[in-house]
Parts: C-alpha cells; structure tokens; sequence
C-alpha cells in the first residue's frame, strides 16, 4: 500500500509539472510584423553605418573604395582583379580592429589551405580575398552586417560593431 501510494504521488506530481514545449531550430519562425521590424533594423543600422564609415573614411590620409558587397577596401579597382573560384585553395590570415584602430586580438585569425566555397568566414573577407594574390595585403572596412552582426562574437567584438580587417593572403 505504502508503494503504491508512493508511485502515485510521483505519477500526480510529474503529470502537474507544465512542461515547456521543445522547438527544434528549424521550427522557430518570427511573424510577418517581426520579421518586417527586423528588416527594417538591419536596413536603418545598415544605413547608419555606413555614413558613420564614410565620415571616417572622409578623415583619414589613405583612400578607401567601395566594393559591391557593401564593404570598403583600401586598393582601388581590386574588383577588376581575376576572381578565384569556388574549388580554389588559399591560404590567409587577418586581425581585427575597431575603428578607433585597437587590435581586438593579438593573434591572426590563420587559415591554411581552404576551399573557396566552404569557407566559415565573414562574406566581406572570403569576398576580398577572392580577389587578392599570393602576398598581397588589403585593409576591409565592415559594416556589423557583414561581420559578427547582432551577436557579435561574445568575446570582445559586440552586437552591431562595424570592423576594420586586415587581411594578408599567405
């Protein structure tokens, strides 16, 4: 008797407890109005920085050049360059700054050997780098967008901070 009211104890209480629905990632969805606001954020904060970049840029010694992706590269006409192709292997390496210039990191993001078209990289680098040489240096400036975005990189990059890369193919 005393088992039996035990297990039925337990049966009550675990039939109580409200249990959260699990959603698996490919199930999350935002409605039209979310979604429309999180269009519309991107698109203002997009906006923002990139006049923010520009009077930047407008401040500096050195020449800056927009490319099509939205992002700013120090060699003017790199998009004129021969463009590498998914398959191509490269080797690179780039540190990151803000744009007061600090380092963020003291070590290079390296990688050796990789694939165009499977890179893990932010687009505004692997885009750069299609067009750079063996030995050949750029300097990018990225908007939040096309860098670590609204997460940033939960180290020292924050949500929505634009980037200066530079990058070094090896």
């Amino acid at each position: 008797m005393k088992k039996l009211f035990c297990i039925s104890i337990l049966i009550l209480t675990v039939s109580c407890v409200k249990q959260s629905p699990v959603q698996k990632p490919d199930e999350q969805f935002m409605s039209e109005s979310e979604m429309e606001v999180s269009k519309n954020r991107t698109k203002d904060l997009n906006d923002l920085e990139r006049a923010q970049i520009e009077d930047w840029i407008k401040a500096q010694d050195e020449k800056y050049y927009p490319m099509g992706m939205n992002y700013w590269v120090n060699i003017e006409n790199l998009e004129k360059n021969y463009r590498k192709n998914n398959g191509e292997r490269v080797s690179y390496q780039y540190y990151i700054y803000d744009f007061d210039r600090v380092k963020l990191y003291e070590t290079p993001v390296k990688n050796i050997d990789v694939e165009f078209g499977h890179f893990q990289e932010m687009d505004a680098v692997e885009d750069a780098i299609r067009y750079l040489k063996k030995g050949e240096e750029a300097e990018l400036l990225v908007p939040s967008v096309l860098a670590y975005g609204t997460y940033g990189d939960n180290k020292k990059i924050t949500n929505d901070m634009p980037l200066i890369i530079k990058v070094k193919v090896l």
